[in-house]
């Protein structure tokens, strides 16, 4: 029989990223360096957990009309198939094509929050995508569809009581097209995600909330399907400028 326990290692996760979260909140004062070790935080798990096709890090996201989105937090984005990802003294840049999604990551939830972070999600959304044929054996496959950016939001805690009430629900549907908040965690209570096809917000509330939030994350991008091919000509013709 083995020494190892599901129940355990799920638990064991969750407790861990509740417990760095709770630490950057009680141990760090300045808001600046607050916000990073947060994002710090929420980085680190999906780059542990996440599969490896996949990379999170904080970025700018730009396409090939030389638009720039915000700085958003956290950057879900594809490794495997992006031609170019740019590195600028530390400050790293996305084509809009090779993301999956985006998240504001804070230390607690509230109005104005949600807000910031559909506006952010927003910026992101509002970049154009190329799609290129894609040549196989038999001939060519016509362009792939963008796939749909996922946007969330990540915190510790929440501001309202109960945590996830009316209030919460009436902040997120204020922008359900542009700005809409796919799925979010709030490590102390629990996740939440938009079901498309009841056009309603979900609230789970549990004690292994990052462990269920990272599941669901994972699900909604298995179900994304692999970014289309770039249209890397597109971004050449800012070489001649």
């Amino acid at each position: 029989m083995s020494d190892f326990s599901l129940p355990k290692l799920l638990s064991t996760l969750h407790n861990d990223i509740q417990h760095r979260l709770r630490s950057v909140r009680e141990s760090i004062q300045h808001p600046g360096s607050k916000g990073d070790a947060s994002e710090g935080v929420w980085i680190s798990l999906l780059q542990t957990y996440l599969p490896q096709r996949y990379q999170a890090d904080k970025a700018f996201v730009v396409d090939s009309y030389g638009k720039f989105s915000q700085q958003i937090d956290v950057v879900v984005f594809d490794r495997q198939y992006s031609p170019f990802i740019f590195n600028y003294e530390d400050t790293l840049i996305v084509p809009v094509e090779s993301v999956y999604a985006v998240f504001e990551a804070k230390q607690s939830a509230d109005r104005a929050m949600v807000q910031y972070a559909q506006e952010k999600v927003a910026s992101v959304r509002r970049l154009q995508h190329t799609s290129l044929p894609i040549p196989h054996a038999g001939g060519v496959y016509p362009p792939k569809p963008p796939i749909p950016v996922l946007g969330g939001l990540l915190t510790f805690e929440s501001e309202w009581a109960p945590a996830f009430g009316t209030a919460f629900r009436d902040a997120l549907e204020t922008d359900v097209q542009e700005g809409r908040l796919d799925i979010g965690c709030v490590a102390s209570h629990g996740h939440f995600y938009f079901e498309k096809g009841t056009g309603e917000y979900v609230f789970e509330g549990e004690t292994k909330a990052a462990t269920a939030f990272l599941f669901k994350l994972i699900s909604r991008l298995q179900f994304s399907g692999t970014v289309p091919m770039i249209d890397v000509d597109a971004y050449a013709k800012w070489l001649t400028e």
